[in-house]
C-alpha cells in the first residue's frame, strides 16, 4: 500500500526541514548536497517543498570511482532541472587503492569524503551559499559511532556528526535528517514517488561502513532494537564532553602564550601533565587546520618535547604530520610548512655543500631580474632599486665577475655593520633569531667574495663606497612555494 503524502512520514521529514529553515534568514541561499541516492533525493524534494526552488542550488560531486558516475551526474542534473532548482557539479580525481582488504577500502572512503567536502565548499562559495544541507540520517550516525569505537577514537571521533556545524570561511554544514531513520526516508520516497540511483559500491562489504550496515546492524536490530537512539545519545554525550575539553584547551592555549604566529611556549606546554598536554596539542593542531593525529604520534611528539626540556634545544626534534613539521626554537614550539630543503632540521651548525648534494652554480649577470636555482627550489631576484636600499648593490658589481651560488660550508664570515665587527654567519643567524632549519640557503658570491646572505643581507664591504653608481639592484632570495 502506497503512503499518502500527508502521512506521518511526509510530515516528519517536512517538519524536520522546517525547524532548520526557521533558523535561517529569509534570503539565505541554501545548497543541497545531491548524490542522486535515496537520502539526498528525499532531502532535495523536501527542501523544494519547504524552502522553494528559487532559494536552492543542488550540488553534485562526480568522483569517477564508478562506471555509472556519468549516468548519476545526468540523473542529478535532470532531476534538479525538473524541480526548477539551480544545479552545479564538480569532478574530483582520487588515487585508487591497490589493496582489496578492508583497510585499503577504508582509505578510499576517507579520500572520497575529503575530496567531496572540498568540492562542495568550493561550489558553495561560487554560489554565495550560507547553508549546506547534507542528507545523513540516524542510521548513518549509528554506523559512524560504531566505526569510531572500533577504531579506538577519542571523544571527538565518538561525537560523530553534528546536526549543525559552523565552518570557518565556508558555508555552515547542516544535517536536517540526522534524527530520522532510513526507513522513514524510504516511506517518504515511496509516498512522493521519487526516483533515485543506487550506488553499487554500497553492497561491497570490503568497505568498513558497508560491512557494518549489512552484517552487523541487522543483528543489533534483532537483539537491541533501540541501539540507534543509544548510539545517538553516546554521540551527544561525547560532543558535550569534547566541548568541555576544548574549553580547557583554550585556557591552556592562552596560558601557553599562543601568539599571532601560532606558536606556543615550550616550557608552558611541557609543564602540563600528559593528558592535559595531549589535549592542548590536539586543539592547537585543529586551530592550524591540521587533521587529527594518532595517539601514538601525539605521545611521540610530547616525549620528544620533554626530552628537549631535559637536554636543551640541541636535541633533534623529528615530528612530521600532514605536511608540517613540529619545531622548537628559542623556547617556542611551532608547526612549520615544508621548505625548499630540510637537511638542517634540528641541527645548530650549517650543512656542508657536499652533504646537501648541491654543487656551486654560476652565471654571468647581464641584467636578468630572476635567476632560477632548481637545486635550491628557489630564485634570486634582482629588482631595480636606489642606493638607499640596504640590500641594493650597484649593477657594475653584479657585472664585473661571475655570480656564484653555493651552499654553506661553515666558518663563513660577514661584517656586522651595526657593531663594526666581522662575525660568523652562525652568530649572525643566532643574533637575528633565524631558526637552524631556515639557514640552509644559497650564499651569493661575486667571484670569490661573499656578496649576499638570505635573511641577513648584503655584504657592503664587498663593493665599498660606490655612491656615484647610477643603477642599483635590490637582491632578494625567494624560496618556491611548496604545497603540502
Amino acid at each position: 500500500m502506497t503512503d499518502h503524502p500527508e502521512s506521518d512520514a511526509g510530515r516528519i521529514v517536512l517538519d524536520a526541514l522546517g525547524v532548520v529553515l526557521s533558523s535561517l534568514p529569509a534570503d539565505a541561499r541554501i545548497a543541497v548536497a545531491f548524490s542522486g541516492g535515496l537520502d539526498s533525493s528525499v532531502l532535495l524534494d523536501a527542501a523544494v517543498r519547504t524552502a522553494g526552488a528559487a532559494r536552492l542550488v543542488a550540488l553534485h560531486v562526480h568522483h569517477g570511482l564508478s562506471p555509472n558516475a556519468d549516468r548519476w551526474l545526468a540523473h542529478c542534473e535532470a532531476t534538479a532541472r525538473a524541480y526548477g532548482v539551480a544545479f552545479d557539479a564538480r569532478c574530483v580525481t582520487l588515487a585508487r587503492e591497490d589493496g582489496t582488504g578492508a583497510a585499503g577500502a577504508m582509505g578510499v572512503e576517507a579520500a572520497a569524503r575529503e575530496a567531496r567536502y572540498q568540492a562542495l565548499d568550493a561550489m558553495c562559495e561560487a554560489h554565495g551559499v550560507r547553508s549546506l544541507w547534507l542528507a545523513q540520517h540516524a542510521d548513518d550516525q549509528a554506523e559512524t559511532v560504531l566505526l569510531q569505537l572500533l577504531r579506538g577514537a577519542g571523544l571527538a571521533g565518538l561525537a560523530a556528526m553534528a546536526p549543525a556545524r559552523e565552518m570557518a570561511g565556508a558555508a555552515s554544514r547542516v544535517r536536517p535528517l540526522l534524527h530520522l531513520l532510513r526507513v522513514q526516508l524510504e516511506r517518504y520516497a515511496r509516498a512522493y514517488h521519487l526516483h533515485w540511483v543506487e550506488d553499487e559500491s554500497n553492497a561491497d562489504t570490503r568497505y568498513a561502513r558497508n560491512a557494518l550496515r549489512h552484517d552487523v546492524l541487522p543483528a543489533l536490530s534483532a537483539h537491541f532494537p533501540g541501539f540507534r537512539d543509544a548510539l545517538a545519545r553516546t554521540a551527544m554525550h561525547a560532543a558535550s564532553a569534547q566541548r568541555l575539553l576544548d574549553d580547557l584547551a583554550r585556557i591552556d592555549l592562552h596560558e601557553a602564550g599562543h601568539d599571532d604566529a601560532g606558536t606556543l611556549s615550550h616550557a608552558a606546554l611541557v609543564a602540563l601533565d600528559d593528558a592535559r598536554a595531549r589535549n592542548l596539542l590536539r586543539y592547537w593542531m585543529r586551530s592550524h587546520g591540521l587533521p587529527a593525529a594518532s595517539a601514538a604520534r601525539l605521545a611521540d611528539a610530547l616525549r620528544q618535547l620533554r626530552e628537549i626540556a631535559r637536554e636543551g634545544e640541541g636535541h633533534a626534534l623529528r615530528v612530521d604530520h600532514a605536511g608540517r613539521t613540529l619545531r622548537c626554537y628559542r623556547g617556542r614550539v611551532s608547526w612549520e610548512a615544508p621548505r625548499a630543503e630540510t637537511a638542517l632540521a634540528g641541527a645548530e651548525d650549517p650543512v656542508a655543500g657536499e652533504r646537501a648534494g648541491r654543487a656551486p652554480v654560476s652565471m654571468n649577470w647581464r641584467g636578468e631580474e630572476v635567476w632560477r636555482l632548481p637545486s635550491w627550489r628557489g630564485s634570486y631576484v634582482f629588482a631595480p632599486a636606489d642606493a638607499s636600499d640596504p640590500d641594493a648593490v650597484p649593477e657594475s658589481v653584479l657585472r664585473e665577475r661571475p655570480l656564484v651560488a653555493r651552499a654553506r660550508e661553515g666558518g663563513e664570515r660577514l661584517r656586522d655593520e651595526a657593531a663594526n665587527v666581522s662575525r660568523t654567519l652562525k652568530n649572525l643567524f643566532q643574533a637575528r633569531g633565524v631558526p637552524a632549519w631556515e639557514r640552509d640557503v644559497p650564499l651569493l658570491y661575486v667571484g670569490e667574495t661573499l656578496l649576499f646572505v638570505p635573511r641577513i643581507g648584503v655584504n657592503r664591504s664587498a663593493f665599498g663606497a660606490q655612491g656615484g653608481a647610477s643603477r642599483w639592484r635590490r637582491i632578494e632570495w625567494r624560496a618556491d612555494l611548496l604545497i603540502a
